[in-house]
């Protein structure tokens, strides 16, 4: 059964989700973008198609406050707001009759923030958690653009904006507040990272300018000694995948991980 359906979050906005539900499954997973995505991206849509030939059913869905098919606009979203819509998006399939537990958790960038954040804070229903090229925290961020984009972080403090044109949907422009910033370093993942029990796998690009591989790498290192975990480091690769190559080995490494789950 595949079927696109409107899901209210907590502030009574539309959530468009595509449920792809098997009919002998082996389990449940979501995937959720990042900042500024939309779930047809090629890199989200990878994950989606290596989870169903694994027999995983899968809800993909838009965040709001992004440019999908969601409520929301763009220059009002936070970290919060995109973890809530994860969690307002389970709950809702908890009251399905093709929900199950423990299901997967795999996002990219702000939306690896989300699935890792509740993966702590509900760890029990989780079956595994893979945070692509993830958000761990505000600092983080804060840091990887100053190391790597000084003139731009220096500027949308200053001017109080930040503009950017998305890569997945060409033409589309759009403005972050510096607000955006300040709330994100509210948010520090490692906090909780002891709650995180289950199988994690981390991909991140060798070339990823906003989530780098040696933040990822510190996040690996903090897990409690006996976590099942892998770290795979694409070489070349950006921090958001659109070559075939990089994707290939993505759903590869994706592949190979669903295999082994327990």
């Amino acid at each position: 059964m595949k079927e696109k359906v409107e899901i209210k979050n907590r502030k009574n906005q539309k959530i468009i989700a595509e449920i792809n539900i098997l009919e002998n499954q082996k389990g449940l997973a979501f995937t959720m973008h990042g900042l500024g995505g939309f779930k047809e991206q090629v890199h989200i849509m990878a994950l989606v198609d290596t989870l169903l030939e694994n027999n995983y059913s899968v809800v993909n869905f838009d965040a709001t406050n992004s440019i999908g098919e969601s409520d929301g606009k763009y220059e009002n979203a936070t970290m919060q707001f995109h973890y809530e819509d994860l969690v307002d998006v389970i709950n809702w399939s908890k009251k399905q009759i093709w929900y199950k537990e423990p299901f997967i958790l795999a996002g990219h960038s702000l939306g690896g923030f989300a699935v890792t954040k509740y993966a702590e804070e509900f760890p029990k229903e989780v079956k595994g958690v893979f945070p692509y090229a993830a958000v761990y925290s505000g600092k983080d961020s804060f840091e990887a653009s100053e190391k790597f984009k000084p003139e731009e972080i220096k500027a949308w403090k200053k001017t109080g904006w930040t503009h950017r044109t998305s890569t997945s949907k060409p033409g589309t422009k759009m403005k972050l507040p510096w607000s955006h910033m300040e709330e994100r370093l509210t948010h520090d993942l490692k906090l909780k990272v002891d709650k995180i029990t289950m199988p994690v796998l981390f991909v991140v690009g060798e070339n990823d300018t906003s989530c780098p591989p040696y933040q990822q790498e510190k996040f690996y290192n903090l897990l409690l000694k006996g976590t099942e975990r892998e770290l795979h480091i694409i070489k070349g690769a950006p921090h958001t995948f659109h070559d075939l190559e990089y994707l290939n080995q993505l759903k590869e490494i994706l592949d190979n991980w669903l295999k082994k789950l327990k």
